[in-house]
């Protein structure tokens, strides 16, 4: 390594000296106590397994189309401190993790998907307000950035492709001067610019938020309650804890990434480990320095990607491009901490603001998400329709899991309704294969996504067969 290149990277890892190897988000001092664990046994209309925002829209969206029905909720540790407490805070429109891979798969239903995505996200607004949850909503969208100039061309064809096809409401072609005008990065060479389709948000907070929305509604929540197992009883179900038992008429799996309690349904997610840094609060000089003045999220248009957003006290939040799966689909609290991915996160930070030379991080921590073969949301029931779940978010969910609490709800009653009816609801993506062939596709994935990067985006022989079986493997 070149002597300059050396004096780099040690600067870089001094940036990560004192950053604390926890969630930003969950260290707020607004944090709420747990509420009690369950001991005994309880009965309810409608039980949810899981306290991360899934479960949290399920259990508050029940009590606001009927009031008089009997909610609990059972979470295994703490309210928000998986997924929902440790995200970027993208509170997207999209309920098909991104535009380019609903066209993909739902060419005929995309505009009915659109619109869904829209009201979807404005009722997360509304609800927002109507329960005065502080959770530092700001609906200032989101740019997609090239950095390199093949990427700027894929984006000027694919915003010509949506006008084309009527898609390109509320989102604008940037060229490079453009985008450099909204953020002031050297390696930004394009973008596109949705304006209202995404929101910013502390993640936790809102997490938070829900919850003492769901108290204050009537919702019995238990949190250390792990729910064990699952059974019919009679014409409902129970669910047995630590200590106690729940029986319920319906039941809403949504636990995401943990081992659902319908087995059947494990097959189709596996664990991938995502991680983050957040820098020190900026001055204003060094705020002045990289422009942001409107304070959009951004994300970069590789294959490995990266995120990045302004937090209400004006740190930067960096995140992505590692996607680490482990073997065996394990999920263990020590996969949180990965100091060879901080240290490459902070690297491509400052190659992004080379201006902010000298920032701190003071927070690097990771966690896991739960990844289907189509990257969008899935969705079932069992139990002759007295179980309903969604799961396989990818990293999107903070919007879409309110929409997806919503489809469970409507499985669960047994409803024919707009939700429903789409091929999206009715039909489940493929199952991983098991070990060691899922470990070794996702590795060769990976290897082969991060060669595409290196060579202009072209993409290999196994990502073009990836592509053709419909597991499009492009983010």
């Amino acid at each position: 390594m070149a002597p300059s290149a050396m004096s780099r990277q040690a600067d870089w890892t001094k940036s990560l000296s004192e950053a604390q190897p926890v969630s930003y988000w969950l260290e707020d001092p607004g944090k709420p106590h747990p509420e009690p664990a369950l001991t005994g046994a309880d009965t309810c209309d409608l039980l949810v397994v899981g306290g991360g925002y899934s479960g949290l829209w399920t259990a508050l969206n029940a009590k606001e189309r009927d009031p008089g029905r009997d909610v609990v909720l059972l979470e295994g540790h703490e309210v928000g401190w998986a997924a929902s407490g440790r995200n970027g805070g993208f509170c997207a429109a999209s309920l098909t993790h991104g535009l380019p891979n609903g066209l993909a798969r739902w060419p005929e239903e995309i505009h009915e998907l659109q619109e869904l995505g829209r009201r979807n996200l404005d009722e997360i607004e509304g609800a927002v307000a109507r329960h005065g949850i502080d959770c530092e909503f700001e609906r200032t969208g989101e740019i997609d950035v090239a950095t390199e100039t093949y990427q700027a061309w894929e984006l000027r064809d694919w915003h010509r492709k949506l006008e084309q096809q009527g898609l390109a409401d509320g989102i604008e072609f940037l060229d490079a001067d453009a985008v450099r005008e909204q953020v002031a990065s050297p390696t930004f060479e394009a973008g596109l610019y949705d304006r209202r389709g995404v929101a910013m948000l502390h993640p936790a907070k809102l997490a938070w938020g829900l919850k003492q929305a769901c108290l204050a509604l009537g919702v019995r929540v238990y949190e250390h309650t792990p729910a064990l197992d699952l059974k019919a009883y009679g014409t409902g179900m129970a669910v047995r804890t630590s200590y106690g038992t729940v029986r319920a008429r319906r039941v809403a799996l949504a636990t995401n990434i943990f081992p659902n309690l319908l087995k059947r349904v494990r097959a189709y997610t596996v664990p991938v480990y995502d991680y983050a840094l957040m820098t020190e609060p900026l001055t204003a000089e060094q705020l002045g320095a990289i422009g942001w003045k409107n304070r959009q999220g951004l994300g970069d248009s590789a294959n490995q990607f990266h995120y990045f957003r302004l937090s209400a006290d004006n740190r930067i939040l960096w995140g992505g491009y590692d996607a680490i799966h482990h073997y065996g689909g394990r999920v263990r609290r020590e996969y949180d901490d990965r100091p060879e991915t901080y240290a490459k996160l902070a690297g491509h930070f400052f190659t992004c603001f080379p201006q902010l030379e000298g920032v701190r991080f003071t927070h690097a921590w990771g966690g896991a998400i739960d990844t289907c073969s189509r990257f969008s949301a899935f969705f079932g029931t069992a139990h002759q329709g007295r179980v309903a779940y969604a799961a396989g978010y990818t990293g999107l969910g903070v919007g879409a899991s309110r929409f997806g609490a919503d489809v469970m709800l409507d499985l669960l009653a047994g409803e024919e309704t707009e939700r429903t009816r789409l091929e999206m609801v009715r039909k489940k993506p493929l199952p991983f294969p098991p070990e060691p062939f899922a470990w070794t596709g996702i590795a060769l994935t990976k290897w082969s996504l991060a060669r595409a990067d290196a060579h202009g985006g072209r993409r290999n022989l196994w990502l073009r067969t990836m592509d053709r079986l419909g597991l499009g493997f492009d983010s």
